[in-house]
């Protein structure tokens, strides 16, 4: 695992030297391709080198975000195009993976939360540095004071279980079933916050929507997951006291889950819709990952890699328009189909991904969360249903509203996407759908 931190390492000083801007991408591109034959499908940590080692689970994650990453800097062409502070960019991007790499192949609890925080650095500066609106501070302070808020029960939690056991290392806490409540509510409230939870999901759609096209994708696609790669570690330590006290966190989730959907509906602006629409999937995600269950594990990963895919190409298209046209109201992007046609393709297949049709990932995921959540307690079907039937509508809301319809007339030209836009499109859509194939790999993981 240190190989590919050095290699990351190295990477740091091309960033700033001139015209190396397709270097840096391209040897992202190809550590992503080197990492892949680094397979792990091993429930036990392998790869150990020093404090960093692999399992399928942050195996996943860490090749997801190595490939978000890569697909950040063919997203984000226009900060090479106007020469804006490029180096800095490139520096930042790099960073935030080797924060992410470091966060999901630690094996002890306490670097994991040292680089889990620390990744939050690099997505403020990302923030506060490329977004659009004077708004990014207020979202960036907002992002800023809930994670770290959050975090600071789970250090003393953490130091604690040091104090007690004498070991934060993964592989030792095996056998150990905390019943402190105190101990339960410390360990996972952070990773609660950073899933996001509904009601404390407020940062996420600020964050979302004055980041640039980059911060964005690294939220969505990778930074949401952490929470849940969080809670999957830290529940084998609070068995008992989960299967007591979850019933709390999922009804929440899943009673939240069925209001964003409605407050999804209402949205006019591109990127809060699918903001939303995150902290909806997330939602079903937390519900399926409390109920404690083999399918609930199994399902909430194999989700967490769709959406991560899905949200992040739904951020790109939406950056696409807003290039064009200078706007993210849906008022201005209506009837793009007559403006973009050949875009409307890539509008058809994320949105229908998004709304978990076949065959995407999504829909292996969403069918296992259904799956636990109703063998949990079919009181639960209820919400499940208006979720799902929710969701569709939203898509189909984003989808219709944008692609058909008037064109504004404000608008008068006939544009098409560069081969580099669709590209990064396909590269998103692409593993969404070809994953299915290799379902097991997803699903079999524990």
């Amino acid at each position: 695992m240190l190989k590919f931190l050095f290699m990351l390492g190295f990477l740091i000083p091309l960033c700033f030297m001139q015209h190396l801007w397709w270097v840096v991408q391209g040897v992202l591109y190809l550590m992503t391709y080197m990492f892949m034959f680094n397979f792990v499908l091993n429930y036990n940590i392998s790869n150990l080198s020093y404090m960093f080692g692999s399992d399928i689970l942050s195996f996943g994650l860490v090749l997801l975000s190595f490939w978000i990453c890569a697909l950040m800097i063919t997203a984000s062409e226009s900060v090479y195009r106007h020469n804006f502070y490029e180096g800095l960019f490139l520096f930042m991007v790099v960073f935030l993976l080797i924060m992410l790499y470091c966060t999901f192949s630690s094996v002890s609890l306490f670097s994991f939360y040292l680089f889990f925080e620390g990744s939050l650095i690099p997505t403020l500066l990302l923030i506060l540095g490329w977004g659009y609106q004077p708004e990014r501070l207020q979202a960036g302070v907002y992002l800023l004071f809930y994670t770290l808020l959050a975090s600071l029960p789970l250090l003393v939690g953490l130091f604690n279980l040091y104090s007690m056991y004498g070991s934060l290392y993964i592989g030792m806490l095996g056998g150990i079933d905390l019943v402190n409540v105190l101990f339960y509510v410390c360990l996972i409230v952070a990773f609660l916050v950073k899933m996001p939870m509904f009601l404390v999901h407020l940062w996420l759609p600020k964050a979302h929507v004055e980041a640039p096209v980059s911060g964005s994708m690294i939220l969505a696609g990778v930074l949401l997951k952490m929470g849940g790669y969080g809670l999957l570690r830290v529940y084998n330590l609070l068995m008992s006291l989960g299967l007591k006290y979850n019933f709390v966190w999922i009804s929440i989730s899943l009673i939240g889950g069925v209001l964003v959907s409605l407050v999804c509906l209402r949205q006019v602006d591109l990127k809060a819709l699918i903001a939303y629409s995150s902290v909806v999937h997330m939602g079903m995600v937390l519900g399926g990952l409390m109920t404690m269950t083999l399918w609930g594990f199994e399902s909430t990963y194999t989700l967490m890699l769709a959406h991560g895919l899905c949200s992040s190409g739904l951020f790109c298209l939406a950056n696409i328009s807003y290039e064009r046209l200078g706007s993210r109201s849906l008022l201005i992007n209506k009837g793009l189909m007559n403006f973009m046609p050949s875009m409307t393709l890539w509008w058809f297949l994320l949105s229908s991904s998004n709304m978990a049709a076949p065959p995407s990932l999504n829909l292996m995921g969403e069918i296992g969360l259904l799956n636990c959540l109703v063998s949990w307690s079919w009181v639960s079907m209820v919400s499940l249903m208006l979720m799902s039937f929710f969701s569709a509508a939203y898509s189909l809301y984003l989808y219709s509203y944008s692609q058909h319809g008037m064109i504004y007339s404000g608008i008068y030209s006939c544009a098409t996407g560069y081969v580099r836009e669709y590209l990064l499109l396909l590269l998103h859509w692409l593993p969404l759908n070809i994953l299915v194939l290799k379902g097991d790999v997803c699903f079999l993981w524990i």
